[in-house]
């Protein structure tokens, strides 16, 4: 009886040594194998090899400091610089001549001559400079473009094609007269549906009002480029609106991104072999087209105005309120309600 009772102890109590011995090895399992994961990512680490960039060479009295960025104000002026007495100087320590448009195409005439640069027609470039602070000081006008019709049309390397939507035979005429690719009424409205024109192939679609409601079956397919008052596509004086897509200058006034309230054009306005009261004239004109969209508030909108012709890089300053107006009057500032207003009126 002894021996039975022992022999049962003896196998409970073995018995549950093993089950205590399985439950710890289920319970710990988890936990040494998250051990020999994170080891093992550890492991990979190191064999990846660090890609290190070099850097060139630092003083020792600016290692471990950090690299402040400063920026440049890109608006120019020289007034605190001397009025150069001398014909020769170092222009950065002095006033920079102010030409006058007609002098700085001559001078520039001078230099393209075949015994100097050998370029007698190249062109000549606007280059202008703007204050893009809107009425608010802390609102900027953003970029834009514009189109520019000058009185003294130049040869340019650029072509461009026109759609221009009318009726009349004498009209048709004179839109082909005036620089349009294709020109016409219902015709060209079932050649558009029929696939055998696209309109993607044009650069500008234009059209006179009295055929406007003959488009509205084509409106899906123009989509943005249907003609309207407000993009300047639509007018009753056709011909003049085709001679402006056709002959005019398009440019764009751009931000800079670093500095908001600076920004700049680059513009041809005409060719060296021109008459230089011609090419002053077509800078007017331009000139008065940019000032048309500037704030309504005090200041100068174009700050800076330089002539250039490359392939020469002399760059000749001119008084560019001449032309126009340096600031708006204070009616037209007044006249203003809304200040969150983009464009402003013609100085």
């Amino acid at each position: 009886m002894a021996g039975t009772i022992f022999r049962l102890l003896l196998t409970n109590t073995t018995s549950a040594h093993k089950n205590i011995t399985t439950i710890r090895s289920i319970n710990t399992g988890t936990v040494f194998y998250a051990a020999r994961k994170g080891t093992r990512a550890k492991a990979r680490a190191k064999k990846i090899q660090v890609e290190v960039t070099k850097v060139g060479f630092i003083p020792h009295n600016q290692r471990g400091r950090k690299v402040v960025k400063t920026v440049v104000n890109k608006h120019f002026s020289d007034e605190h610089k001397a009025i150069p007495i001398d014909d020769v100087y170092p222009m950065k320590y002095y006033k920079w001549v102010v030409y006058t448009a007609e002098d700085a195409v001559k001078a520039h005439q001078e230099t393209h001559h075949p015994t100097m640069f050998n370029a007698p027609d190249a062109f000549i470039f606007a280059k202008i400079e703007f204050n893009m602070t809107g009425i608010k000081q802390t609102r900027f006008m953003d970029s834009f473009t514009r189109l520019s019709l000058l009185p003294h049309p130049f040869p340019r390397e650029e072509e461009r094609t026109i759609l221009a939507f009318c009726k009349g035979a004498e009209l048709i005429k004179e839109l082909q007269d005036a620089g349009a690719t294709v020109a016409g009424g219902t015709d060209i409205i079932k050649k558009i549906q029929d696939g055998q024109i696209k309109l993607f192939e044009y650069d500008y679609v234009v059209a006179h009002p009295n055929i406007l409601t003959d488009l509205v079956p084509i409106r899906g397919l123009m989509k943005k480029r249907f003609p309207n008052v407000r993009s300047g596509t639509l007018d009753p004086n056709l011909k003049e609106l085709v001679k402006k897509f056709a002959g005019g200058i398009q440019y764009k006034v751009i931000k800079d991104e670093a500095q908001p309230s600076f920004g700049s054009v680059e513009v041809p306005v005409g060719r060296l072999n021109m008459e230089p009261k011609q090419v002053a004239e077509n800078i007017g004109k331009l000139l008065k087209d940019v000032q048309a969209v500037r704030p309504k508030r005090d200041g100068l909108f174009v700050t800076r105005c330089l002539l250039v012709s490359p392939p020469s890089t002399e760059q000749l300053m001119i008084d560019p309120f001449v032309f126009v107006d340096r600031t708006l009057s204070k009616e037209v500032q007044d006249d203003s309600d809304d200040e969150d207003e983009p464009v402003a009126a013609t100085a």
